[in-house]
């Protein structure tokens, strides 16, 4: 199969309503062909309620949708070029692989012989050729997930939508399965729109990072820019855990500035904070811990866990309490230790809530 022909997608101030309850709020977006782009966020977001009017499930209560430049707001879904891999997999149990995967070619009108020769080109192309005659029972849940995702596939849709495509497979499987999605979509150039609640599985496949909460965007960027520059608490402590603690900016200086907290200062990116209190957002992996017992930005550790490669400790101290992880298993501190804090120069941020 050789490269698939992949459309933009664009959300035209789209609102859903269901009664008097509000899913989506005047929402705009724009998904550049070839990209993937996850939409993320707790349940109850709106997330995987903007993927079903995409995939034409839903129909929104205002606004438009464009899939590859053509408006398909209220076209049916199966007039959209786009094809949904479910979290239940949804394959027919008395089905082989090879059937499965022919299925909508066949529906759609191709003749028997050349779906068939498609969906074995399918099943190789994630990595199950010679598995077309096993049934689903007879395959692992990942390969169970591959077969979907070769079904949606030879499709050639301009979008491909993934709906918590991993919910269902064990820790281990779902690392490799994301690696095996995000191979295939780079290696074929389609569009993706992949919904997950999950900020690793976000973070190790996406392009772009769609952040919502309460039916609106909080943040949308890279996963780096999510990760190292979240606007809000809410989003430094969602993409991974934050330490959101009280400081003062003392002095602004482009596009640094210089932050106190006790008497310790340190430069982060300005992030156009203004002289005054703020708040920073602190990963736990960027703070360094030393025994001491006076110190320009102390605490104590009140509990200790050694969890194999790294250390975790909890910190009070008078600005609250600090999640620490520190990989230095070989000199765990005990709980009880006066320590001097310290920050790393990655992981620290201002917000401006």
């Amino acid at each position: 199969m050789s490269a698939l022909t992949s459309g933009s997608v664009v959300f035209q101030n789209l609102r859903k309503t269901f009664g008097a309850f509000t899913a989506i709020h005047d929402l705009s977006l724009t998904i550049e062909p070839g990209t993937l782009v996850t939409l993320l966020g707790p349940s109850g977001c709106g997330k995987t309620t903007t993927l079903r009017m995409l995939a034409g499930l839903e129909h929104p209560t205002s606004g438009r949708i464009l899939i590859g430049g053509k408006d398909v707001t209220m076209l049916p879904a199966n007039e959209r070029d786009v094809s949904m891999v479910f979290q239940s997999y949804a394959l027919f149990p008395h089905m082989t692989s090879l059937d499965n995967v022919a299925y909508g070619l066949e529906s759609s009108g191709l003749k028997k012989k050349e779906a068939r020769e498609r969906a074995e080109e399918g099943l190789k192309l994630v990595g199950l050729g010679g598995f077309g005659q096993r049934l689903p029972a007879e395959l692992s849940g990942g390969q169970q997930q591959r077969v979907a995702v070769a079904r949606a596939l030879v499709l050639e849709p301009q979008v491909l939508l993934l709906d918590e495509p991993l919910s269902n497979l064990d820790a281990r499987l779902r690392r490799r399965v994301r690696t095996e999605i995000r191979e295939l979509q780079q290696r074929l150039g389609f569009t993706a729109v992949y919904v997950t609640h999950d900020q690793d599985e976000a973070l190790a496949v996406s392009d772009r990072i769609i952040v919502m909460k309460d039916g609106h965007i909080a943040q949308e960027g890279t996963p780096r820019d999510l990760y190292e520059a979240p606007a809000s608490a809410f989003i430094a402590d969602f993409m991974g855990e934050a330490n959101v603690v009280a400081c003062e900016v003392i002095s602004v200086d482009g596009e640094d500035a210089t932050i106190r907290i006790g008497a310790l200062e340190h430069r982060v990116p300005s992030r156009n904070a203004r002289k005054g209190p703020a708040k920073l957002a602190v990963r736990p992996n960027s703070i360094t811990l030393e025994p001491a017992a006076e110190a320009a930005f102390s605490g104590t550790i009140t509990h200790t866990a050694y969890l194999g490669d790294h250390v975790e400790y909890e910190v009070e101290t008078a600005n609250g309490p600090l999640f620490v992880v520190d990989p230095a298993v070989e000199r765990p501190l005990a709980a009880n230790t006066s320590v001097s804090i310290g920050f790393k120069g990655r992981g620290i941020a201002i917000i401006n809530d």
